[in-house]
């Protein structure tokens, strides 16, 4: 079983991308997969087409019992192998401590529930809050998103750190499986050079190919299905990106 938080400290990288993404890879693979959407936003909630639900994360966070979580498991609509725990926006109420147990409460909330997939992947927000904390806490491995930008190599620097603080506070399991970089376009230069910094920087944690900007992946999003059901060849060349994340991921 692996475990893995999605992070990023910066809005707008495509970060869900990369969690629907990976979450398409496994599931062609005939893996069974848990998505835990841990965003405010729900982005990975909508896009996974999830049927009518009573309970989501901020309940299962209420409530916080060894085990709970499987009261908000539902279905996707992407197959029978492919389960969620739902977002809402009332969930941004979590993101802030509560007691001393707070940041273990997903961790708890996961047990007996984590170990009957293959792979489980937790949606984070795009901040180092109580619900990025939580996840961390709950992960064995951390994937950090960027996009190859200005301020790339900065926000990879910084949300490799919280994961060491993550390690060492809550979790000694936790290690960074790697550094996705998304939505590279290989016709700008800037790309190209920040692509480079970011090699540089981080040789043994940037996972190659980059995710190549396609609308592709945007139009699957958009119609709630993975991006390996969409046919086109923009689809075809995200889909080989992913499958190499994923094996990263699994390895």
């Amino acid at each position: 079983m692996t475990t893995v938080a999605v992070l990023s400290l910066k809005g707008g990288v495509g970060k869900t991308t990369c969690v629907l993404g990976l979450a398409g890879a496994a599931w062609a693979r005939n893996l069974s997969v848990l998505v835990v959407d841990a965003d405010p936003q729900a982005n990975a909630t909508a896009a996974l087409d999830l049927p009518p639900h009573v309970f989501s994360l901020g309940d299962v966070l209420a409530d916080g019992r060894p085990g709970i979580a499987k009261e908000a498991v539902v279905p996707s609509g992407w197959g029978p192998r492919l389960h969620a725990v739902p977002s809402e926006e009332a969930l941004a109420h979590r993101n802030r401590p509560e007691g001393p147990d707070s940041a273990t409460r997903l961790r708890v909330s996961l047990t007996g529930v984590a170990d009957r997939y293959d792979l489980v992947l937790i949606d984070c927000p795009p901040s180092l809050d109580e619900l990025t904390r939580n996840a961390l806490a709950a992960a064995d491995g951390a994937l950090v998103v960027t996009e190859p930008g200005f301020f790339a190599l900065q926000g990879a620097t910084r949300a490799l750190a919280a994961v060491e603080a993550a390690r060492d506070s809550l979790n000694l399991r936790l290690r960074p499986v790697g550094i996705c970089v998304n939505r590279l376009r290989t016709q700008l230069s800037e790309h190209r050079y920040r692509l480079e910094e970011l090699h540089m920087a981080f040789p043994d944690l940037i996972i190659d190919p980059p995710i190549p900007e396609r609308s592709a992946v945007q139009q699957a999003q958009g119609a709630s299905v993975p991006i390996q059901a969409w046919p086109s060849p923009g689809a075809r060349e995200a889909v080989e990106a992913f499958d190499d994340v994923l094996d990263r991921v699994l390895r």
